[in-house]
């Protein structure tokens, strides 16, 4: 059974949807006592950070779904889903325009660092469209832009290069968990794993035709395996 986490702020239908065509078994849910049953957790992003992390704050979902990963549980955030894999974000926080007093929205912390705005610029000074919505490329990270295929089994079958459909204004920050990175102004993190079966993707699978089914059937079988 795999729960996809209902924090109030989006509707859920089109993940259901795509992991049930897959012949997965899903219950979406706002309950954290059947999250914390689960077989694997899946957190899709509609929203802020802020409001997001408030909401499964008060549900009690954010600590049920931190004690599931921290158990190896298979996990796949999905767009904010992955922002909050992260210690911190700046979206939605009070007075995020004022750096000496900002105070970010805190995460389920399972990787380090703090998720911020897009630069709408990149280093040669063009301007790039933020928010960044529409298909893209994928790729493994920098050190290796020459692999012919990713490391990682959540894109096993998975060429490099391969387009997905996003739609975002704010980034993750770079590290040693990054599995994947396309381009928009500046190089970021698309995909992001902690241990064996904890994953976010920046990108819409559910969204992202053929590539985003091959993705899921991915997580599935990873689910399936632990």
């Amino acid at each position: 059974m795999i729960a996809v986490v209902d924090y109030h702020k989006g509707n859920l239908l089109s993940v259901q949807r795509g992991l049930e065509a897959l012949g997965a078994r899903v219950l979406v849910t706002d309950d954290a006592a059947a999250i914390a049953r689960a077989d694997a957790i899946v957190l899709p992003g509609v929203g802020a950070f802020a409001d997001a992390a408030e909401s499964m704050q008060a549900l009690g979902q954010l600590a049920a779904v931190r004690e599931r990963i921290a158990l190896g549980v298979p996990f796949l955030g999905i767009c904010l889903g992955m922002h909050l894999m992260f210690e911190e974000g700046t979206e939605g926080a009070p007075q995020e325009d004022d750096e000496e007093s900002s105070h970010n929205a805190q995460g389920l912390a399972v990787l380090p660092g703090v998720v911020d705005r897009m630069p709408r610029t990149d280093a040669q000074g063009r301007a790039y469209k933020v928010p960044h919505v529409g298909w893209n490329q994928v790729v493994p990270p920098a050190g290796d832009k020459d692999a012919a295929a990713f490391a990682s089994p959540l894109f096993a079958g998975i060429d490099p290069g391969e387009f997905f459909y996003f739609t975002h204004s704010y980034v993750v920050p770079d590290g040693p968990f990054s599995i994947a990175e396309t381009t928009h102004a500046t190089a970021f993190p698309c995909a992001v794993q902690y241990g064996d079966a904890a994953f976010g993707v920046q990108f819409h699978p559910e969204k992202s035709s053929d590539a985003g089914s091959k993705l899921l059937g991915n997580f599935i079988a990873i689910a399936k395996g632990a």
